[in-house]
């Protein structure tokens, strides 16, 4: 018997994809470990969510940083995620030619998708060294901070804010954002 083999995509190979137009502007996809993921339609919720985060990392963070909305990082050579919201350094002119390779913070909105978050996705943002990664839980009511990321296994230090509670993004660390306006 011959073993099955799947193909591993490369970032490269999948950029070269989107180019050509084999996928369609309304496909819900991202780069993922070398695998192309179809995501799931949002939510109201969910939607609300990307909102608040972004009108709330706006106004903490100024000239110098640019918030990217559900557009692409590049990290690595087989992960292109689109995180719900990013914070990266620098003016948007700065990623015309291509995608960040880091960022300050990343933030995932989710409910269907909590367990993939957790895992797949904290993976690849600590081995890009993403410093820290939020996670709001929309099924709990809770925001997950994940801090210290580590080469194999995700992140070492999590910390869980609940609703009554404020949390400080590494990136600004004077700025306090209470949960509660995040969370809709």
């Amino acid at each position: 018997m011959v073993a099955i083999q799947l193909k591993r995509w490369t970032r490269r190979e999948y950029d070269k994809m989107v180019e050509a137009g084999v996928f369609s502007p309304d496909d819900r996809i991202q780069l993922i470990e070398g695998e192309i993921v179809q995501m799931t339609p949002q939510n109201v919720r969910h939607a609300a969510g990307i909102v608040a985060t972004d009108e709330a990392l706006k106004r903490i963070f100024g000239a110098g940083f640019h918030i990217r909305v559900q557009l692409p990082l590049a990290l690595g050579d087989h992960s292109e995620p689109e995180p719900d919201v990013a914070v990266v350094s620098g003016d948007w002119r700065v990623y015309l030619t291509s995608h960040p390779t880091t960022a300050l913070l990343v933030v995932e909105v989710a409910d269907s998708s909590l367990e993939f978050d957790r895992t797949r996705k904290a993976r690849i943002y600590a081995r890009a060294g993403i410093a820290e990664y939020w996670i709001f839980n929309l099924l709990d009511q809770v925001v997950e901070v994940y801090r210290d990321p580590t080469p194999n296994d995700g992140y070492a230090t999590q910390r869980i804010a609940g609703a009554s509670e404020s949390i400080q993004p590494m990136g600004a660390p004077r700025a306090t954002i209470a949960v509660a306006e995040l969370l809709p």
